[in-house]
């Protein structure tokens, strides 16, 4: 759909009040905007820019580094960031998306991919609360990376990965939005070795309960039906391959961000662009964050 626009593309999201299309060049510090048309604008939001969602009165909220950035414009032009949730910097977000409450879930990796190094933070807006009127609260820890976090259509389940377990988990969502009972949904390695069926990176979730899946080192996105059954295979020219979310007219384009991080351009001219397809199914609409 374009051409290499991005070096480390990710995190895709599709708002109607943005006018479409969202999604970052993370290491760049940068938020993409798809036009009509198909030209790529873009906006300098910090160091990092790792995962954003809409808020539900205008802008967007953006993980950044080692921060969460509030945004009123929907161009995001005047993102101001609240403090840092922690203060090493080995550590930045990664990967995140919102509950059906309207909280902000991103999580954490190490720059040196350190095991068991992450976390996953919980962003909701606390009137009253003081200070800069937001809490950030500590969901789990000794993740490794980090990724893709959407939920079911009816909002009973919860998908979540940790890159480096080649697994895609799943978890209950209980009557207060509190997740629990985390568990495998699928497994890649039992699909074949890395370079056949990848690693887990972003993923998002169809109107009919089945999970797509972005497959880093594989060049794919897979299809897993609400039981977990591998049900279709996406193919791509790129090989990091990173995310992927529903978007367009009815929410029936699939679009899909690759990277082009440790990747010969030589060998693969389209690492980074962003690509589009109709699979045959609507998706879900993004949950925007209600601060």
């Amino acid at each position: 759909m374009t051409g290499p626009v991005a070096h480390h593309g990710e995190g895709p999201v599709w708002w109607d009040g943005w006018g479409g299309l969202k999604f970052v060049d993370m290491m760049a510090g940068d938020v993409l905007s798809l036009q009509a048309s198909a030209e790529v604008t873009r906006v300098h939001v910090g160091t990092v820019a790792a995962a954003l969602r809409p808020r539900s009165g205008g802008g967007a909220v953006v993980a950044t580094e080692r921060a969460f950035a509030l945004a009123a414009r929907d161009d995001l032009s005047d993102a101001v960031p609240l403090p840092d949730v922690w203060s090493s910097t080995s550590i930045r977000f990664n990967d995140g998306g919102c509950d059906p409450q309207g909280r902000f879930w991103c999580g954490t990796m190490a720059y040196d991919e350190a095991k068991g190094a992450g976390t996953m933070y919980r962003l909701e807006r606390r009137a009253g609360e003081g200070g800069s009127g937001y809490r950030v609260e500590t969901m789990w820890g000794d993740v490794t990376i980090s990724n893709g976090f959407a939920y079911s259509p009816d909002g009973s389940r919860a998908y979540y990965n940790d890159t480096p377990t080649r697994q895609v988990s799943v978890l209950d969502v209980g009557p207060d939005g509190a997740l629990a009972n985390r568990r495998p949904f699928a497994d890649l390695a039992a699909e074949g070795g890395p370079e056949t069926s990848g690693s887990p990176d972003g993923l998002c979730v169809d109107a009919e309960g089945g999970v797509w899946v972005a497959c880093w080192g594989a060049s794919q996105v897979h299809r897993y039906s609400a039981q977990g059954g591998l049900e279709a295979v996406v193919e791509l020219p790129c090989s990091h391959v990173t995310a992927c979310t529903f978007g367009g007219d009815g929410l029936r384009t699939l679009y899909i961000t690759t990277s082009a991080e440790g990747v010969d351009r030589r060998d693969e001219p389209q690492a980074g662009a962003l690509f589009a397809l109709t699979p045959g199914v609507a998706g879900t609409a993004t949950l925007p964050f209600a601060g």
